[in-house]
């Protein structure tokens, strides 16, 4: 029988440079600003776009599956100005996440993410019994857009945030 590793992931305050290899920070402006390089990148193309608030449960800092979409980018953020934390590794053409790229996030409640094309993600995640949060994807993202790697089957490992 192998022994399940918990693994702890350092969480960092997210920055535009630092979250740069996963995707964008997009943070709040002006109205009537142009667009220029600080608004979100998006990539939709592939189909309908679908923007939501999902409603989400505390669950916990751990996690073992984690996602990538590879047809579209993704926007998160959470709703009543709340605080979260998310687990990123860089988009990449293997069949798992570089752990060795692997960074936790916190993401304060006044801005939202872009995730890049194919950026492997976990979470929302968040210690508020309840949040709700805006997500734009596709209208099908979870159906035919959904490839997750399981460290715990693969690996035998846990990550904690």
């Amino acid at each position: 029988m192998t022994k399940t590793t918990i693994q702890k992931l350092e969480i960092e305050a997210i920055t535009q440079k630092n979250f740069a290899p996963y995707g964008e920070l997009i943070l709040p402006t002006e109205d009537g600003k142009p667009y220029d390089e600080t608004d979100a990148k998006l990539d939709l193309s592939q189909g309908t776009p679908r923007f939501y608030i999902m409603q989400l449960k505390q669950r916990g800092r751990q996690f073992h599956l984690i996602t990538r979409h590879q047809l579209c980018t993704q926007c998160l953020g959470a709703l009543e100005g709340k605080s979260w934390f998310l687990a990123v590794a860089p988009p990449n053409q293997d069949q798992k996440p570089n752990v060795d790229q692997l960074k936790a996030f916190c993401i304060p409640g006044n801005c939202f993410v872009k995730l890049h094309k194919g950026t492997w993600h976990a979470g929302p995640y968040f210690d508020a019994n309840v949040i709700n949060f805006y997500n734009l994807e596709l209208s099908d993202t979870n159906e035919v857009d959904h490839f997750s790697y399981d460290f715990l089957a693969s690996d035998h490992l846990i990550w904690e945030i």
